[in-house]
């Protein structure tokens, strides 16, 4: 093998590791078996992000009024910019029993 083929494959093969490291943010929140997961603790000005895997519908709502998102059907997202530093609790409006918080620090 030359070596141009050789650095040709490596780079494929970083790119597509990127590629599947940026699917997987680092900032999100995947709704599945109607939970929200753990909470997740982010620095201000960090966006995170909301992704209902689930095959019901969901809404993002914080119970201080913050942010809000429109009923998410499966596979949509929603995402926030939290500027400002404290604990966020949000539930989904539809299934009230889910709720957990974003910490920012």
């Amino acid at each position: 093998m030359t070596s141009k083929f050789i650095s040709a494959t490596l780079l494929a093969a970083a790119l597509a590791l990127g590629g599947a490291q940026a699917m997987t943010q680092p900032n999100a929140v995947t709704i599945k078996n109607f939970s929200f997961g753990q909470p997740i603790s982010v620095t201000a000005g960090s966006t995170v992000t909301w992704r209902n895997s689930d095959g019901e519908p969901h809404t993002v709502v914080s119970v201080d009024g913050l942010f809000r998102s429109a009923a998410l059907d499966t596979g949509e997202t929603f995402s926030f910019k939290f500027t400002k530093q404290g604990t966020f609790k949000y539930v989904c409006t539809i299934h009230p029993r889910m709720v957990s918080t974003v910490t920012v620090k």
